[in-house]
């Protein structure tokens, strides 16, 4: 099943100084959270939750940023001398290309991006007008990319296997895995927070693509298609090897498993938990799944290799997705978390099945999942994907609307059959509100989550187990109260039923920890208490944020 999507686009040919060859890497410019001429959207800001999970749950939306990982494999997988420029301004990128002289000049970038893509093409013809421009990323799906931007090359999948025949460099090498801490710039509740929220993780990416091949699907498309998928480690012992580096450099015992579908390929995963278990690692993993690979384990299992997150495609009860393969995802739901594992819910809005009639009562059994998450997207056909090459076909695109604003978060790209395309926003919005005030603010979904899995496991019999809660067992003890003493207070009014649900979580934490957690929640409580309210009304869209610029060099002289 595993393929090594050969790079489609152009002519190979081995750069003339080989790996003697200076190389930058660079993700688009910022900033990002502003509408302009280049691409970038408010809607659309640089961070993944705030921007597709808790927007609406406003001082209470998870504030993170994420590397850019893909360029950051890609440079430490070639020998050649080489710069990573990630989350630039667009004069940080003009002073690198012109302070250093670059031989390759590598941009990397999404769909919505071809706008700053087009003008960092533009920038580096003009002040690096000897260096060759290499574009990737899905960006390269955009029909008739090769007329929009002009660089020499466009690297259509696999970037490590294209960056290493373009350098003369054995193309099958073992692939090494960078050390990528998972999040940056972590705020909750208008303040920063420590990193990880207190339980710092490292991104391992095993593989990528998806073998399931969903139509919306841009990630499977670009590595294969269905039934294929781009496998960077085969054996459990390898990724455990990766594991314990990342472990080793940042001191982190949890990893964010950045794979489409990471339980489906279940030997590889097995093999993992038997090197876990003979050293003796309490290892805890978030991950991406399908419920048709979850039914593949015992929810045994799933502990015991340290599960403690799962996102997991929800689509819709009509869906014919093969991934949901007609599990009851509701109660998968509610047994996950009986577990302490945390559900990332996702549902998508707009499918072709939807109309005016039915769309609620759509909406309605997303959100009785009550998952810890959830994620809300339209039905988006992406250049790249067979959705869109279906839409084509149909001549149901729509012409009026931009590469910037197929991102999913505001209007239909395309007609739909039953749904005018200005009720997209609305019924997203609508959603996302739905969830909040049904279920409450997500970090106290999750703390809830937790808080059944440490009564349910502190005291297993498997030493590796109780190891692992008790670090969960520190966290709630030692300051997650206090946030729910500030989410209580701040809903009082505005949700009584849900500020009682909070209240009633909390008393159970302080009275199971004791004295010095009931001392730090009537301490910090009040305090994130007015930050919360400061958060809400100076910024009641959320405080934009950008990621910080990072410049990572290696093997540089």
């Amino acid at each position: 099943m595993t393929t090594q999507v050969i790079p489609a686009g152009d002519l190979m040919t081995v750069h003339p100084k080989g790996i003697r060859a200076r190389v930058l890497l660079t993700s688009v410019f910022g900033p990002y959270t502003q509408d302009d001429e280049y691409g970038s959207r408010t809607i659309n800001p640089m961070e993944l939750y705030h921007n597709q999970v808790t927007r609406e749950q406003g001082p209470f939306s998870i504030r993170m940023s994420h590397r850019s990982w893909g360029i950051m494999l890609i440079q430490h997988n070639i020998s050649a001398p080489s710069t990573v420029l990630d989350f630039p301004t667009r004069e940080r990128f003009i002073e690198e290309i012109t302070q250093h002289a670059y031989d390759v000049i590598g941009i990397s970038g999404i769909v919505v991006n071809v706008g700053k893509v087009r003008e960092m093409c533009r920038l580096a013809r003009l002040h690096s007008p000897g260096s060759q421009v290499v574009v990737g990323g899905h960006v390269t799906a955009i029909p008739g990319i090769e007329q929009l931007v002009d660089a020499d090359h466009f690297v259509k999948g696999d970037g490590i296997s294209w960056f290493r025949a373009y350098l003369g460099e054995p193309v099958d090498a073992p692939i090494q895995h960078p050390i990528v801490p998972s999040s940056f710039g972590n705020r909750l509740m208008g303040l920063r927070g420590p990193r990880g929220m207190g339980n710092p993780a490292t991104t391992i990416i095993p593989s990528v693509g998806c073998p399931l091949g969903c139509n919306f699907c841009t990630t499977s498309a670009f590595f294969g298609g269905k039934g294929n998928f781009l496998n960077f480690y085969e054996r459990g012992e390898d990724l455990f090897r990766v594991m314990c580096e990342s472990e080793a450099e940042l001191g982190a015992s949890c990893f964010f498993m950045m794979d489409e579908n990471f339980l489906l390929y279940r030997r590889r995963a097995i093999e993992l938990l038997e090197c876990m278990k003979k050293h003796q690692k309490p290892w805890s993993m978030f991950v991406f799944s399908s419920a048709n690979a979850i039914a593949k384990y015992e929810m045994r299992e799933l502990v015991e290799l340290g599960v403690v997150w799962v996102w997991l495609g929800l689509e819709s009860p009509q869906s014919v997705y093969t991934k949901l393969d007609g599990t009851d995802t509701r109660a998968l739901t509610r047994e996950l978390q009986s577990h302490g594992i945390r559900v990332q819910g996702s549902t998508i809005i707009g499918l072709e099945h939807h109309t005016p009639e039915n769309i609620a009562a759509e909406i309605e059994h997303a959100v009785s999942h009550a998952a810890d998450c959830h994620q809300f997207m339209l039905y988006t056909p992406v250049p790249g994907s067979p959705l869109y090459a279906q839409t084509a076909r149909e001549g149901r695109l729509r012409t009026d609307v931009e590469f910037a604003d197929i991102h999913g978060q505001s209007t239909f790209n395309f007609t739909h059959a039953a749904l005018p395309a200005d009720s997209a926003k609305p019924l997203l919005d609508g959603a996302f509100r739905l969830d909040y005030e049904r279920n409450g603010p997500s970090m106290y979904r999750l703390i809830e989550t937790m808080m059944k899995g440490w009564r349910r496991y502190h005291d297993d019999p498997d030493a590796r187990v109780r190891a692992r809660f008790a670090i969960e067992g520190r966290q709630l003890a030692g300051g997650y109260g206090a946030a729910l003493w500030a989410m209580e207070r701040y809903l009082r009014r505005s949700n009584r039923e849900v500020s009682d649900r909070i209240r009633a979580l909390r008393l159970d934490i302080e009275t199971t920890f004791g004295t010095t957690c009931r001392l730090i929640d009537r301490a910090v409580g009040p305090v994130l208490h007015w930050a919360a309210r400061f958060d809400a009304r100076f910024f009641p869209h959320g405080r934009p944020l950008e990621p910080q610029t990072f410049v990572d060099r290696r093997n540089w002289t």
